[in-house]
């Protein structure tokens, strides 16, 4: 930086430490702030994650280097001779705006909406539209973790929604809304969540209403190691 920038940001620095900012004003600097270190932060961790792998196209794992582009390590596959990097054949490749990933993810973590998200990290509605969807699709593709040891299991329910269906079973009903009747109805969706003692979760959808033990066995027997005890309150 030089002189003119460094006596710039001084300026700017004092202008700053003399303002009353309200908690509202310094969460948007500090996420401005974040914003301007999040693109190498976030290529540094998507390497860091990949590691040194095969090559997606044929599988080969003999590779060497091949210069960088877009601020990624490129390698090409003696066998087949395509290049790739650590973002090619994951919801990441080609897309834009790579610096914004780390704070969308943070969005989705929250369960922020599609035009709050877009707001947060500054794209168009449409974009953050396509980014959901496209993060969303890559998880359910995913394999689910095999649980070991001693595995502690339970469920939850949240009332159905079909948001976005041109094509409703019921009457549509106001933002939050109540079920017709009380306690557990097929008018709540059931979330099974597992969890071992190694910090390893897995969570699915499973069905409307209360489910029985031949639908639990259904979600949980493929991700339950056989030596696994299951521990539940029911």
């Amino acid at each position: 930086m030089g002189t003119t920038g460094t006596m710039g940001f001084q300026h700017l620095f004092r202008a700053l430490a003399q303002l009353p900012l309200s908690a509202d004003e310094i969460a948007c600097l500090r996420d401005w702030l974040a914003a301007l270190e999040s693109p190498g932060r976030c290529l540094a961790l998507i390497e860091q994650a990949k590691g040194r792998c095969a090559c997606p196209h044929c599988g080969n794992a003999r590779c060497h280097r091949s210069g960088h582009a877009n601020g990624l390590q490129r390698y090409r596959c003696i066998a087949c001779r395509h290049s790739f990097n650590a973002l090619t054949g994951t919801p990441l490749a080609r897309l834009r705006h790579r610096d914004k990933c780390l704070p969308y993810f943070q969005c989705l973590i929250e369960s922020r909406t599609v035009r709050a998200a877009a707001e947060r990290v500054a794209v168009a509605k449409s974009t953050s539209f396509r980014w959901r969807h496209r993060f969303v699709a890559a998880v359910r593709r995913e394999e689910p973790p095999t649980l070991k040891s001693i595995v502690e299991a339970d469920e939850t329910y949240v009332l159905e929604s079909q948001k976005g269906s041109r094509h409703l079973d019921r009457p549509p009903r106001k933002r939050g809304g109540r079920a017709a009747c009380r306690g557990i109805s097929q008018q709540h969706e059931c979330v099974l969540v597992a969890r071992d003692r190694g910090a390893t979760t897995h969570a699915v959808h499973a069905g409307r209403g209360e489910p029985d033990a031949e639908r639990l066995l259904r979600y949980l027997k493929p991700v339950l190691a056989r030596d696994a005890l299951l521990v539940s309150d029911g």
